[in-house]
């Protein structure tokens, strides 16, 4: 069936970029074949995925007649999509909770919806399916499209994402889609002048306190634990002083209870800032973006918002206050301080979670037609970095709030000691004295920084079996004495650190 009110669309005064059109051109000329087309486009945060999508489904429906559907997971990005499609000349309908019916001669070309909303009206057989000659997915690495792909049995396929691959190692994006289609990398959109380049700022920190969930990313839980800590807050604040202060700044944490402590911390400190999270409400998210976009060198510390949809190019500098496993949640966030101004040529990364250490530079060269091919390889190199951290149990680790550092690479401590030429007993000796540290920056009195060393019995049984390993065959009676000994001299130095602290305070 062609649709007869495509004569009456206004046509996109938007001029595009020589990159977006070489894309576009390569994806029609591929829809173009005779046999329905499943494919995947890469493209940067801030390369104009929006833009490419909706020109080709203008193209689509000018050359075809056939109907087009763009699913989103979002409300926000339907409406921003409906938007961006209009802008290219494409009069859509959004089918909401309000729409019930999808008629097959409906005269509407286009239409964008969540997946829940149209796996909904589609199993009431209130949508007609073979009508659609082609679907867009938006941000195609969710898992949650896959469902519907197969319920529009005469349509091509093409899903967008800036990261072609799966969080989820049983669902590879390769069981869904045919052909990765590779756009501008990060480096050459920099160079070319349409993305900022960044300046990355990286402070290690201790991360052993986190744990995974069933999805493979750090827990809320632990995140709140560690990145709510005094010390890990005192570590934010020092960082945005150093390299944002009076910035227009973003702020990314995993669980709400932390940020909201980091706008108690920045507002008290005298800075504007505000918060918003999933559970904020509409008009007063709409309000508080109003605000951060007028305000200059404003704060914004957010919680599951902001990845995706939000476009705000005034931003300066982007605060990773979380860990992440996920290479998609990474150059999303990274992806908000990328849009490039016209006296906005850089912008800064400082990252508190150790992510670039994980992932690499956010604008370093990734082979991801490797990485859509054989995504279990690049599964494996993920959870060997995350499955490198020691985990320290958080009730332990909620005995140290004064400590941003309680880590200890037994290993790594063990071969820098041979490469300069040291003993390896001196990797106990550094061990000691960090955790004699840890036990007085966290009493007041010798008896307490006593007791607290023994909450470390644990973590001290572990990196004595470390170091065992390092020495390679040792009887077990060695091991004993060496816990012993480690035990005996930790509360000596204890009781030395605190005596001499005493006597400072005395003398003041």
């Amino acid at each position: 069936m062609q649709i007869s009110s495509l004569s009456t669309t206004v046509r996109p005064v938007k001029k595009l970029y020589h990159y977006q059109e070489n894309d576009i051109e390569t994806l029609f000329e591929k829809l173009s074949g005779s046999n329905k087309s499943r494919l995947l486009y890469q493209l940067a945060t801030g390369g104009g995925k929006t833009v490419i999508f909706s020109q080709i489904a203008d193209r689509y429906i000018q050359k075809y007649g056939r109907k087009v559907i763009v699913l989103t997971h979002r409300r926000e990005l339907c409406w921003q999509t409906s938007q961006a499609l209009k802008t290219s000349g494409v009069q859509n309908k959004v089918v909401n909770s309000a729409v019930k019916r999808v008629a097959k001669k409906d005269s509407y070309a286009c239409y964008v919806g969540m997946v829940e909303t149209l796996k909904n009206r589609i199993h009431d057989g209130l949508i007609d399916t073979e009508n659609v000659g082609l679907v867009i997915v938006d941000e195609a690495h969710h898992n949650s499209f896959h469902k519907l792909l197969g319920k529009f049995p005469n349509a091509s396929i093409i899903g967008v994402t800036a990261t072609p691959f799966s969080a989820d190692a049983n669902l590879p994006m390769h069981r869904y889609y045919d052909e990765l289609i590779v756009g501008e990398p990060i480096g050459a959109l920099i160079e070319q002048g349409f993305l900022a380049k960044p300046k990355t700022y990286g402070y290690d920190v201790e991360l052993n306190t986190l744990t995974r969930g069933l999805h493979g990313d750090f827990t809320v839980a632990s995140s709140d634990e560690l990145y709510a800590s005094p010390a890990m807050l005192e570590l934010l604040l020092h960082a945005y002083r150093e390299h944002a202060i009076g910035k227009k700044t973003l702020i990314f944490n995993n669980g709400i209870f932390t940020s909201r402590k980091v706008l108690e911390v920045f507002t008290n400190a005298g800075y504007a800032i505000r918060h918003l999270d999933n559970k904020t409400d509409v008009s007063e998210r709409e309000k508080i973006l109003k605000w951060f976009k007028k305000t200059k060198g404003a704060i914004l510390t957010s919680v599951s918002i902001l990845t995706t949809g939000f476009d705000e190019p005034t931003v300066q500098s982007v605060i990773l206050n979380r860990a992440t496993t996920s290479i998609t949640l990474y150059h999303q966030m990274i992806g908000r301080g990328a849009r490039r101004l016209p006296g906005k040529k850089t912008f800064n990364i400082i990252d508190l979670g150790n992510n670039t250490e994980r992932f690499g530079d956010w604008d370093a060269p990734l082979d991801w037609k490797h990485i859509f091919e054989n995504p279990e390889i690049y599964h494996q190199v993920l959870n060997k970095a995350a499955e490198d951290i020691h985990q320290m149990p958080a009730e332990m680790r909620s005995k140290f709030p004064n400590s941003a550092g309680i880590a200890f690479d037994v290993l790594a401590a063990y071969q820098a000691a041979l490469e300069k030429g040291e003993k390896a007993k001196t990797v106990l000796r550094d061990s000691i004295r960090q955790h004699a540290m840890m036990c007085a920056d966290n009493s007041d009195t010798v008896s307490q920084a006593l007791e607290l060393s023994l909450e470390l019995d644990k973590e001290i049984s572990w990196r004595i079996k470390q170091y065992a390993k390092c020495l390679g065959t040792v009887t077990k009676n060695y091991v004993k004495w060496l816990g012993e000994d480690y035990r005996n001299r930790l509360t000596v130095l204890i009781e030395k650190i605190m005596s001499r602290r005493a006597m400072m305070l005395t003398a003041v």
